[in-house]
């Protein structure tokens, strides 16, 4: 490998293309592209021979490899990141896609969840990736706060806040609860929650339960001290990343792949990293590319990421779109409809806040 990394202002234009056409032909296909092919394609006339030299001179600067030695040539991580720097043209969304992402959003009414929901699930069929959405935090104030009871070991906490959104959450009660105990437990939150938001309610919930213990009986007491309130999050809101088309990943993989694609949805299952994934999306304006394991979140699925920020009425980010797929996405494709997605996004929590 060499010490300096290669550029593209220093190829020749001969292999300028020859990297170019390989990439373009394993970004549409999926398989090594070999030199024969290439004679068919290039723009000037070259022997199968000059471009067997090319390609090896670009597998020497470690943009291009071989799977198998017989076979054609398949873009590194490093050669399809400059690919995507250098050489990706991107389009435009096509009536059809737009008309299929607004129609997501208008369908059936709903909270911001739900709505956010359908267009996850639009995107993810428009791109046969899966999509990635994560929701803004919720900032009105309370209103109301209720338990109800499901099994011994599952319970619902029923959130109505003052802008009229009403959040359903589940949780694992302590032992011994009855229909009583949780009704006294949300009239205890309820009073003490009236007029804040979710991250000041968890900000006062030990010092009321400390200054009214005798208000409330020691069943009630055990519901609002025990994990119960972790919904709260303790003055964080948790966010809800809502991901959709997990078997457009699955469909054609390999055992190893599959492994690795299930570990990666058991992680964004149970809320890890989605504050990475967050963070990813507010490292800088506008649509990302993360390929391969240029991005810790996903790179043990060996997966690519497009993801963007979207913004409210205050032009303050607030969430983030995003699609994962194989490192051969169809990124001049994927790029604007991750953008629009975004924007679309932004102007439904806008007109909801």
């Amino acid at each position: 490998m060499p010490e300096i990394s290669p550029r593209l202002e220093d190829m020749s234009d001969r292999t300028r293309e020859v990297f170019r056409r390989v990439v373009e032909g394993y970004l549409e296909t999926g398989a090594p592209v070999g030199s024969r092919s290439l004679t068919r394609t290039l723009s000037e006339q070259v022997s199968a021979a000059t471009i067997r030299n090319v390609m090896q001179d670009l597998e020497y600067l470690g943009l291009l490899g071989s799977p198998h030695v017989s076979a054609g040539r398949v873009p590194t991580q490093a050669g399809l990141r400059m690919f995507v720097d250098g050489l990706l043209e991107v389009g435009d969304v096509t009536g059809d896609d737009r008309r299929t992402l607004d129609s997501s959003s208008m369908q059936g009414g709903g909270d911001v969840a739900s709505v956010l929901d359908r267009v996850g699930q639009a995107l993810s069929g428009i791109t046969r990736g899966a999509s990635l959405v994560l929701t803004p935090k919720h900032e009105a104030p309370i209103r109301h706060i209720e338990f109800v009871s499901l099994s011994p070991e599952r319970a619902l906490v029923v959130l109505v806040f003052a802008d009229g959104q009403v959040e359903n959450r589940l949780f694992t009660p302590p032992p011994g609860q009855t229909q009583s105990s949780m009704q006294e437990a949300g009239n205890f939150l309820s009073a003490i929650a009236n007029g804040r938001t979710l991250s000041e309610l968890g900000s006062v919930v030990d010092r009321a339960i400390v200054e009214r213990r005798q208000e409330i009986d020691s069943l009630a007491r055990q519901l609002v001290e025990s994990g119960a309130v972790s919904w709260i999050d303790r003055g964080e809101q948790t966010e809800r990343l809502i991901v959709r088309g997990r078997g457009n990943l699955l469909d054609g993989s390999g055992a190893l792949d599959l492994d690795r694609i299930r570990t990666l949805f058991d992680d964004l299952e149970h809320k890890r990293d989605i504050a990475r994934f967050l963070g990813l999306a507010e490292e800088g304006e506008g649509v990302r590319i993360f390929i391969g394991s240029e991005n810790a979140l996903f790179s043990l699925s060996g997966s690519s990421l497009v993801v963007s920020p979207y913004m409210n009425a205050d032009r303050r980010i607030v969430g983030a779109v995003g699609v994962i797929g194989p490192t051969r996405l169809n990124y001049g494709r994927i790029v604007p409809l991750v953008d629009y997605t975004a924007q679309l996004v932004g102007k439904l929590v806008s007109d909801r806040s």
